[in-house]
């Protein structure tokens, strides 16, 4: 294995581990055992979820129990006014202006983490343990200044650590975070199966099917994953003339699923914010909203549904730009056959993303519910979605492909320094 790959797949891993330790470093001044019994109260629900996707430090009240959901919050956020504002917009497409943009999204992700973080803390008043010991140890105003300065700090390292590795790791920083996040719950999910199978309160021959529903869940994605359609090119023989030596790409690949695995992310994001907010609150209505969003019913998969065919639309519109492709094929003396340059190229690559993304949205919802709806009908006693596999199984795929290219970029560069 190359050097440069080995250092980039070292640092990945020492970043994340680091993330892995900060999980266990719990706030000042709260009883952990209270929360734990809490959380594994509410495994099933909201809470469950968001225990989840911050890999257990909330039941912990880690630093970084809020996870990088207020970033991933700030970004869609961001993207929405920059899709609505065209000078925003602009800004995002300019190298010194995107530094502007991701600092406005560092600048709301501290916004929005204060303002969950406050809101934990005073909803952490009113939790007690079963012997009535209070969850807050310490005064509460002193403990909202120390819970909100301290997950404030953990999430900007989060933040951090996400940037790290994508600038000088492999793969998505914020991606992988919360692929380990996921991941790293899989040991102990495995552990409390067999528990319930060795008691009696799970079928054996469940497990079988639930095991059969991931499979074939992950065949499908990595399916899906891996299918683009190819739109033929052709160049000018002035152009191919003058680049007789380099390789000219005869076809633009668009993939089934344009926006990845976002669309997932971003609903999750958004279904479970009012939840993080409104966990704590005693009054019937507010309630009543938080059960309405409860994960383990119809009406948040059917919203979580609703929210991925949205952001699968708007992502793709984002990543794949018809117009920009167009002008710089045009620009580069190549043409889709029977199509004419210009305008109509980007009318007929819109259409054909358009297409492709409908199937992916479609794609993306059914993935994200559909081994939910199995596993409710077999009476699984623990929450188990799609929208988990998903993510995974999409990070590994997209993580293999980054080092399979610094391998291909390696023996490049190893060819061309011994002159062959």
């Amino acid at each position: 294995m190359n050097k440069n790959l080995l250092n980039k797949i070292l640092i990945t891993l020492a970043f994340l581990f680091a993330y892995r330790i900060l999980a266990y470093v719990p706030v000042p001044g709260v009883n952990v055992d209270v929360i734990k019994d809490f959380f594994n109260s509410n495994s099933n629900n909201a809470l469950g979820l968001f225990n989840m996707f911050s890999g257990n430090a909330a039941e912990r009240l880690s630093i970084i129990s809020l996870g990088i959901m207020p970033y991933i919050t700030a970004s869609i956020i961001m993207e929405l006014l920059a899709a609505t504002f065209p000078n925003l917009g602009k800004l995002k497409k300019e190298r010194d202006g995107m530094q502007k943009y991701m600092q406005i999204i560092r600048y709301a992700t501290i916004a929005i983490t204060i303002v969950q973080a406050i809101g934990v803390s005073i909803g952490l008043q009113s939790l007690n343990g079963h012997n009535g010991e209070q969850a807050i140890m310490i005064e509460l105003n002193l403990f909202i200044a120390i819970a909100a300065t301290s997950m404030l700090s953990g999430t900007m390292l989060l933040m951090w650590i996400g940037e790290q590795i994508t600038q000088r790791g492999i793969g998505n920083g914020i991606s992988l975070i919360i692929f380990a996040g996921i991941v790293s719950g899989i040991p102990s999910a495995i552990g409390g199966t067999i528990n319930l199978v060795n008691t009696g309160e799970l079928n054996f021959l469940v497990v079988i099917a639930i095991l059969a529903v991931v499979l074939l869940t992950v065949g499908v994605i990595i399916f899906v994953e891996m299918g683009e359609r190819r739109i033929p090119i052709s160049y000018s023989r002035k152009v191919v003339m003058q680049n007789q030596n380099k390789r000219i790409m005869n076809y633009i690949p668009i993939k089934v699923n344009l926006s990845g695995v976002i669309p997932p992310i971003f609903a999750s994001a958004i279904l479970m914010f009012p939840s993080t907010i409104l966990q704590a609150s005693t009054n019937p209505y507010v309630q009543a909203v938080y059960d309405f969003l409860n994960p383990n019913g119809y009406m948040f998969n059917f919203l979580s549904f609703v929210f991925i065919i949205f952001f699968a639309y708007f992502y793709a519109s984002i990543t794949f730009n018809t117009k920009d492709i167009s002008e710089n094929l045009k620009r580069q003396g190549g043409f889709i056959p029977g199509v004419r340059p210009g305008e109509s190229t980007a009318e007929f690559l819109n259409e054909v993303a358009s297409r492709l993304t409908f199937t992916g949205a479609i794609y993306l919802g059914l993935i994200s519910t559909i081994p939910w709806v199995l596993v409710k009908f077999m009476g699984v006693p623990f929450y188990f979605g799609g929208t988990s596999v998903l993510i995974v199984v999409s990070v590994a795929l997209d993580t293999m492909r980054r080092v399979e290219a610094q391998i291909y970029m390696n023996k490049y560069q190893t060819l061309s320094a011994v002159g062959l």
